[in-house]
């Protein structure tokens, strides 16, 4: 059992799920469905990945920009 993080973001007219410590993204039309599709997919790439495959959590920090408009 793993214990990953799921990064959701809405884009159209559904919702796009990224796992943060290994390159792995899903989409549905529902978070909820993200979710479970994004679930699916790692279970699918973990099954052929090389041990050591996931990273440790990244830091997430606030960033402020100017954007000048």
């Amino acid at each position: 059992m793993a214990r990953l993080t799921a990064a959701i973001t809405r884009e159209d007219d559904g919702y796009v799920a990224q796992c943060i410590e290994v390159d792995v993204a899903s989409q549905g039309s529902t978070i909820e469905e993200s979710l479970a599709n994004l679930r699916e997919a790692l279970e699918l790439y973990f099954e052929d990945a090389p041990a050591g495959a996931v990273r440790p959590p990244p830091l997430i920090a606030p960033i402020e920009i100017d954007l000048g408009r």
